[in-house]
């Protein structure tokens, strides 16, 4: 429940915003009445996603609400998506981050602002509100950035340790898709078409160009804040989720920023998290106020005096694709890195212990069948209830290298960065390692803590990869996800290694065995154990928000599903996922709109060359007589030196197909 409103607001339903350029952007605002007589700041949302449909509940959840608290708070969509003029070319460009300083000057000199302006946003949003503060626009006051990152490659949903992510292309086509959907004529007029059709002429899928790119090179550094965190100026807070697929940036935003600057991970999936599952949830908008009033109205309100560091230190759970709460309890430091933390070495040793000494030395070899990792079927969680989570991790622990530990006797806490050193061989010149960090409970149950990923060709780098020596040893160095976890007494630590992690990752060219030196191999767990640094933790507020306009279902949405399909003929498994958002009907203005999207990844055990990515979905608007439909396609596989994409799209207005039009492309595999 929200409590009693303390000003009255108006919203602007559309705003159009002059760039520098002539083009107009759209904006959606909310605002106190009497902003003109009492000048607020403005919070500048930045997204692509369209204000007027597809995130409309979202947004209406939040902003009215930092705007009843005394701010103009404004949802504008990039150039080229919603209503906005021109075509979106692609993530993070510069011509993004150019018209973002256009919009916040502009927003500082209406005489409805006071001249500061905060900026704030998830995923998208909250990368490029990291990189608009790199820009350093003089009256950008502070920042809030959820669910983000600080290097472009290295940690975002296209490559990971140098490998590419089946999210690229899913992620490709998801944009794909997007930059189908036509404006809104009621707000744009009879220029609609001539603007739909000029975004389906001039925006070929992603994938393509992303394709080209799969090294560390100018492409990705450009937009990834890690090449100068001196650039940010402006201070940052900083929000992620450890079932979120941007775990990283939080700790690596504190550690690397020498503004002043606060983080918040709890155990949220890919949603702000007041909405977000796993619960529990927190005052989100309570909070993010007390930022915006000390930065921007300069209200002593004292947050800049708790601890920087505020984490979920999760409790041991019963592996479950779908968790609706994750227990643990919030704990606090008051600077990050922790001064003098301590690290615990556990060596993989031979007979598969995992043990606090190491050894003699010995090879074990691991080649792991190519689906490999079906237990844990998605890069990140998407923050709803339904089956996201990492499910029991026996059935890829059977086909891994497997370190166990003892029984614990004591309760170990780890909070950081776990990081493994391998000493490996190849029989192969690519190839690719991926390293689990289990919870092994006294019934066997194994449950996922976190992983990491290296393209064993990016081992000294990513910008210029280097083949491996067939039977030469190496060591190489990998580092996990950040987490925060607790293993209880009795649990067994486990490590698991493997040479495919389907479907998160795409495989190898050819079948790879890998020879791990057992021994001379070792695993480095962050402990986390209370001292100066760890102080008591005050309470978090409940989550609140605004009350959401109304609205309709014409076609109720159907549940996501999630299906594991295993061919026995074939040897094929293949994941199918089905997204089905109904038809809604906003009732202030009629329109109507939704869409549907399946995705399927499908590979052999015996054969990496047989992996297949591929993403069919259909969009619909609608309003009295008007209406328009498209329908994307996008199709990934390989053979053993290049990528293929196909891809296509067919748009209708009523009846009448409008615009189609198909690619394909042949694109060299760069060690990968």
């Amino acid at each position: 429940m929200t409590n009693e409103s303390p000003v009255a607001i108006e919203v602007v339903e559309n705003l159009w915003i002059p760039l520098s350029d002539g083009t107009h952007v759209a904006a959606r605002m909310w605002l106190p009445t009497d902003a003109v007589q009492n000048p607020v700041p403005a919070l500048l949302e930045y997204i692509p996603y369209r204000k007027r449909d597809w995130t409309s509940v979202r947004d209406e959840a939040m902003h009215p609400y930092f705007a009843r608290y005394g701010y103009a708070s404004v949802r504008v969509d990039i150039r080229g998506s919603g209503e906005s003029e021109g075509v979106l070319l692609g993530e993070y460009l510069q011509q993004e981050q150019d018209d973002a300083l256009d919009v916040i000057d502009w927003l500082s000199q209406q005489s409805w602002c006071s001249g500061q302006v905060g900026m704030f946003g998830k995923s998208w949003g909250g990368f490029n509100a990291l990189q608009i503060a790199a820009r350093q626009p003089p009256t950008l006051g502070a920042i809030i950035t959820v669910y983000s990152t600080v290097d472009r490659f290295a940690d975002d949903i296209h490559t990971m340790g140098g490998c590419q992510l089946t999210s690229n292309a899913g992620w490709g086509s998801v944009m794909f898709e997007y930059n189908t959907r036509p404006p809104d004529p009621e707000l744009v007029g009879d220029r609609w078409r001539d603007m739909w059709l000029e975004r389906l002429e001039n925006s070929p899928p992603w994938i393509l160009e992303w394709l080209e790119h799969q090294t560390r090179d100018k492409f990705w550094t450009h937009g990834s804040v890690i090449e100068n965190y001196a650039a940010i100026t402006c201070p940052v807070y900083a929000i992620g989720g450890w079932a979120d697929g941007y775990t990283n940036a939080v700790p690596k935003l504190l550690a690397g920023l020498s503004v002043p600057r606060k983080g918040i991970v709890g155990p949220w999936g890919h949603q702000y998290p007041h909405q977000a599952h796993p619960k529990p949830d927190y005052g989100f908008l309570q909070d993010a106020l007390r930022w915006w009033d000390y930065w921007l109205k300069g209200k002593n309100n004292g947050i800049v005096d708790e601890p920087m560091f505020r984490v979920w230190m999760q409790e041991s759970i019963r592996p479950n694709a779908r968790i609706a709460y994750r227990p643990g309890r919030w704990v606090t430091v008051t600077n990050w890195p922790i001064p003098n933390a301590s690290n615990q070495i556990y060596y993989l040793n031979s007979g598969c212990k995992l043990g606090l000494d190491p050894t003699t030395s010995e090879s074990i070899i691991i080649s792991s069948p190519q689906s490999t990792g079906e237990t844990c079927l998605k890069w990140s969680a998407s923050g709803d209830l339904v089956a996201d989570h990492p499910t029991d991790q026996r059935i890829d622990d059977a086909r891994s290298l497997v370190f166990d530990s003892q029984p614990l006797s004591d309760r170990i806490e780890i909070l950081g960065q776990p990081r493994v050193r391998l000493k490996i061989r190849s029989d192969s010149a690519n190839a690719i390692v991926a390293v689990r960090l289990c919870d092994v409970a006294p019934n066997g149950e194994s449950t996922r803590v976190t992983y990491g990923l290296l393209n064993l060709t990016h081992r000294n780098g990513s910008a210029h990869p280097e083949k491996l020596e067939p039977g030469r040893s190496y060591n190489v160095d990998l580092s996990l996800k950040h987490i925060a976890y607790v293993f209880t007494p009795g649990s067994r630590i486990r490590v698991a290694v493997q040479t495919s992690f389907w479907p998160i990752a795409w495989p190898s060219p050819t079948q790879t065995t890998l020879s791990i030196m057992s021994g001379d191999s070792k695993i480095e767990l962050p402990i986390f154990s209370p001292g100066s640094e760890v102080l008591p933790v005050s309470e978090l507020p409940v989550a609140e928000q605004s009350e959401v306009e109304p609205r309709s279902f014409v076609e109720p949405p159907k549940a996501k599903t999630t299906c594991l399909i295993k061919d026995v003929d074939s040897g094929l498994m293949t994941v199918r996922v089905d997204k089905d958002s109904g038809l809604t009907r906003l009732e202030n203005h009629g329109l109507m709109y939704g869409d549907s999207s399946r995705v399927e990844y499908t590979i052999r055990d015996d054969d990496p060359t047989s992996a297949r990515s591929e993403f069919w979905s259909t969009m619909r608007m609608s309003r009295g007589a008007w209406s328009v439909k498209t329908k994307t396609h996008t199709k990934l596989t390989c053979d053993d030196e290049n990528f293929l994409v196909e891809a296509d799209v067919t748009a209708l207005e009523g009846d009448n197909v409008v615009f189609s039009k198909k690619w394909a492309q042949k694109t060299p595999r760069s060690d990968v």
